[in-house]
């Protein structure tokens, strides 16, 4: 497991970065650096890793607000690292969300081992990955028949609500006004024919527009796609 395991480490001190990355990548992980907290959210939100080291006191966004966002979208694990020994910031990263919490300095081998609990509990986990899609900071929760951006509520029709859930069944893959009109409407729908296009512009304006991130894409001459 551990030759695939993909760590980001978000520490602003390069030598103490540089220094876990060795260790990391010596046990077998992949590891990666980054330095600000602004840039380490997109990132988390955007790619695919399978657990965090998270630092506190950060440039752009500190780990506190880092894994308050990132709540609100993954589950992936988080390992709080932090100078502050008092408890009371132990509790605060804990009661956020975070799945431990180490105080530096501490010993490689423990933070490793905390490290392999973690994804052992990520393993475990009783979550049902397969209740929720996701695309960037968007997240659609199945069972709730809900959409949120950030940790943010979005009220959608139960139209536009199918229609997002069947783009982002099929994230990456092109689908055409054809194909959408048929899973979506169905085979008897005699309505207007660019009722696709108005319902599209319609989740842009509450999504795309909203948050000012662009989660849905045109294909000129074919149709739509979501993609990271």
């Amino acid at each position: 497991m551990d030759e695939k395991t993909h760590v980001l480490i978000v520490e602003d001190e390069t030598r103490i970065a540089r220094f876990l990355q060795m260790e990391l990548e010596h046990e077998g992980f992949t590891a990666e650096i980054e330095g600000n907290g602004t840039r380490a959210y997109e990132r988390i939100i955007q790619e695919n890793f399978d657990i965090i080291l998270l630092d506190v006191m950060l440039p752009g966004m500190d780990g506190i607000e880092i894994c308050r966002r990132v709540r609100t979208v993954s589950n992936v694990p988080i390992i709080m690292l932090t100078a502050r020994d008092a408890v009371e910031d132990r509790v605060e990263g804990l009661d956020i969300g975070a799945d431990d919490y180490i105080t530096k300095p501490f010993a490689v081998p423990e933070l490793i081992a905390r490290v392999r609990n973690a994804l052992r509990r990520r393993d475990i986990s009783t979550d049902d990955a397969s209740d929720r899609l996701t695309v960037k900071n968007l997240i659609m929760f199945l069972s709730r028949y809900e959409v949120q951006v950030d940790g943010e509520t979005v009220a959608l029709t139960k139209r536009e609500y199918d229609l997002l859930e069947y783009l982002l069944r099929n994230k990456r893959t092109v689908l055409t006004r054809d194909q959408i009109l048929q899973e979506v409407w169905g085979f008897d729908y005699t309505g207007e024919t660019n009722v696709v296009d108005v319902y599209i512009r319609y989740l842009r304006a509450k999504l795309d527009d909203r948050f000012h991130k662009k989660y849905i894409y045109t294909v000129r001459g074919v149709g739509y796609v979501v993609r990271d």
